[in-house]
Formats: structure tokens, C-alpha cells, sequence
């Protein structure tokens, strides 16, 4: 078996290498399409913004190994921006095409109205997960678990049932992570929250969509 950990251009990978260290699991690091497509595993991180990080695909040769792999149900986990390039497009800087693999798109955090106190754009800090109740990879996360978080943008499902937990911004339900079949992602970093992000992370290796 083969864990990828992709290396796109725009994507800061040392923290998450780290934890896969920390936790003695297996896996390279590549930026070949061939790697991607032969992959029995795989982590799409991303940081920056959406219509950088697909271009970093493109430019790789990356996008079809990535759709190709999804269509064999591959498991996959992308994190931040890397989450929000599986859906279909985003409004970030004008609209930009994503991967397409979960229906939906990514639109930018609701700003506080003027003189409301409350939480400001960009989301910045750890806040608290609500899992969706019966959502087979966290339904079952402990209560009051914390995750860390820095974003602009949040994704917007078609699919209800896609979303896995949530996060309250400003007393809106803000997704947190998807899953979708195969394909997982979490808009927080887990590889910058602590133990019950290192816990997400060893799941996700465990992870079979079958």
C-alpha cells in the first residue's frame, strides 16, 4: 500500500509530514501523476487561495490522476484549501472550476454586520467540532473536541448529507469536514490540533470506503 502525501506547489507540507512521522506511518511525498494515480492513499493539503492551488494542479499534470483515482474510490483526505478544490467551483478572486468530485461549491465567510461583535474574516483560532450525528467517520467524536482552523472561505455541499461536522461562526452553521464516499476533508489543519488532530489523522489511515 501507498500513502501520497501531494505535493502541488502550494502547500506548506512539513506539519503534516511531521505527523505521519509521529505516528510511524508510512508514506512519499510527489508531485508525479503517476505516483497520484498509482496511490492507494492519499492527502491533498493546500494553502493560499483556491484558483492558485488548482493552477498548481494543472500545471503538474495532476487534476485527471486525482479524478481518476476518486473513481476508483481511493481513499482521500484533502485539508484546507485542499478540501475546497474537490468541489465544483469557487467564488475566491472570480469564480474558478475545481476538481469537481463533491457537487457544491466554496463561498466566502459571512462578514459581522456593522457594529455586531462576534467573530471577524478571516476565521482564525481553534474552535469547537459539532459531528453530524450518524456520519460513519466522526459521528462519533467526543464531545467538545477542538480543531484549528485558518480560512476565508468555507465549502457549501448540495449534498446535506455530505456534510460531517460543523462549527458555529456568528450563529451559523460553517462546514467543517466532509465526507463523501471515498473522499473526506476537513477544513481545519489536524496536523496543527494537537492530539484529537493526530487521533483524525490515524482514523483517516485506517479509512476504508468499502
Amino acid at each position: 500500500m501507498t500513502t501520497v502525501v501531494i505535493d502541488h506547489g502550494r502547500a506548506n507540507l512539513f506539519s503534516l509530514c511531521h505527523a505521519l512521522a509521529h505516528l510511524g506511518a508510512p508514506y512519499a511525498v510527489s508531485a508525479d501523476p503517476v505516483a497520484i494515480a498509482s496511490a492507494t492513499r492519499l492527502f491533498l493539503p493546500g494553502v493560499g487561495a483556491f484558483g492558485d492551488v488548482m493552477a498548481g494542479l494543472r500545471e503538474r499534470g495532476q487534476a485527471g490522476p486525482l479524478q481518476e483515482v476518486a473513481a476508483r474510490r481511493v481513499p482521500m483526505l484533502g485539508i484546507c484549501v485542499g478540501m475546497q478544490i474537490l468541489f465544483h467551483r469557487s467564488e475566491e478572486f472570480g469564480f474558478h472550476p475545481g476538481l469537481g468530485l463533491v457537487p457544491g461549491e466554496v463561498r466566502r465567510l459571512p462578514d459581522l454586520a456593522p457594529g455586531r461583535r462576534g467573530m471577524r474574516v478571516p476565521n482564525v483560532g481553534w474552535r469547537t467540532l459539532r459531528p453530524q450525528a450518524g456520519d460513519p467517520f466522526l459521528g462519533d467524536l467526543a464531545p467538545d473536541t477542538m480543531a484549528y482552523f485558518v480560512h476565508s472561505y468555507a465549502v457549501a455541499p448540495e449534498n446535506p448529507g455530505d456534510v460531517a461536522a460543523t462549527i458555529d461562526f456568528n450563529g451559523r452553521d460553517v462546514v467543517a469536514a466532509i465526507h463523501h464516499g471515498n473522499i473526506l476533508g476537513f477544513q481545519f489543519h489536524p496536523e496543527k490540533s494537537g492530539e484529537a488532530g493526530m487521533a483524525l489523522i490515524r482514523r483517516f489511515l485506517d479509512f476504508s470506503a468499502n
